[in-house]
């Protein structure tokens, strides 16, 4: 009888320890004739990989590797799989598995899957607790594996499949294009690459930052128009940023992923024009809600108020042909593998501009 492949990867085993990753081996999950096999280089750092070595979206299936925007080399091809061959460059993202058979899962929507499987810290049919990128390999169906366009780096496209992904989708699915505003809550991974795939898409875009330090960045991303939320229009004045703006907006994405009593969800509604869309990406703490709103602050523009779960393989693969057509580039910074500690304590404290990527140090 043949050993089972064992991967290795920095993981998350003591929760009290967050930053202090271990190496450890794992088992992959049984290797089936749809999937492909990945010898990762690149994987990018999530907000996600944060909330959830902290606990904050509840207990963690221990020992757990994170990362979901990975980035390798295809290194085994299943006797059914199509359109993948070994050595191809591929990526994964946040979504390892779906029913494949539902009527979400036949309409280009696995994404909004009832059975869909995490990347990490979920568990495979077979049983196997799913690990994450911040390791050697990873197996996956195909309908999950991501093919990356030559004018596209390895080190780029990693931070695409989720943080990307997670924007476009929504960019896309409510019409962001020229002709439309569209408002950027909160510039940090997901939000600078909200700003690039709009105007990539040919839309006018609208940023907000509580952030001054950012200012300069975000002109220099694209942004048509930057706002700081905390700076005063006037001494009478609190907050009153959204003012000039009433119903400008087409469509506002907001990636913030924590919240508070004060944070002015109201004031972001009316900025928003007729039936504008209002679509959180961000997710906080299990234990933090969105800001208490009222009917009325729905009512005068008919606002819809939505959310949006990362993005299908068909939005991922028309987001990185538009990245390759359009030249979108992610501002990130490169680190080891063994550095994942740091880069997830520089996230903690808001010290990212704007998305790290880890690169592979692991034998």
């Amino acid at each position: 009888m043949s050993k089972p492949i064992m991967f290795r990867g920095y993981a998350l085993t003591d929760p009290t320890k967050w930053s202090d990753l271990q190496i450890i081996e794992f088992n992959p999950k049984t290797f089936q004739p749809e999937d492909v096999e990945i010898a990762i280089t690149h994987c990018g750092v999530c907000g996600s990989d944060l909330h959830t070595v902290t606990q904050g979206w509840g207990e963690s299936k221990l020992p757990l590797v994170v990362g979901h925007e990975i980035v390798g080399t295809a290194t085994r091809v299943g006797a059914k799989v199509t359109s993948i061959k070994p050595g191809d460059r591929v990526g994964v993202g946040a979504q390892i598995g779906s029913c494949l058979d539902c009527r979400r899962c036949k309409m280009d929507c696995e994404n909004y899957c009832t059975e869909m499987i995490e990347t990490y810290n979920d568990e495979y049919q077979d049983g196997v607790i799913t690990q994450g990128g911040y390791s050697t390999a990873i197996r996956a169906h195909e309908r999950f594996v991501f093919p990356i366009p030559d004018g596209v780096e390895s080190r780029d496209a990693a931070s695409m499949l989720c943080a990307g992904l997670t924007v476009f989708s929504p960019l896309k699915t409510y019409g962001a294009g020229p002709g439309k505003a569209v408002g950027i809550i909160g510039i940090g991974g997901l939000g600078h690459y909200a700003v690039l795939f709009a105007k990539a898409l040919g839309a006018e875009v609208y940023a907000f930052t509580h952030d001054a330090s950012k200012i300069s960045d975000i002109k220099k991303m694209g942004a048509d128009r930057v706002i700081n939320t905390s700076e005063k229009a006037s001494i009478h004045a609190m907050d009153d940023f959204h003012k000039d703006f009433s119903g400008t907006l087409d469509i506002i994405i907001s990636t913030l992923d924590t919240y508070t009593s004060n944070t002015p969800l109201s004031d972001f509604l009316s900025m928003l024009f007729v039936h504008g869309k209002f679509i959180s990406v961000g997710v906080p703490n299990a234990d933090t809600p969105l800001p208490q709103i009222h009917p009325f602050d729905l009512m005068p523009s008919g606002a819809l108020l939505g959310g949006s779960h990362i993005g299908s393989k068909a939005e991922c693969l028309e987001m990185l042909k538009l990245a390759e057509e359009k030249g979108v580039k992610p501002w990130i910074e490169e680190l080891p593998m063994k550095e994942a500690g740091t880069a997830l304590r520089n996230l903690y404290n808001n010290k990212v501009r704007y998305r790290y990527v880890l690169t592979q140090d692991l034998t």
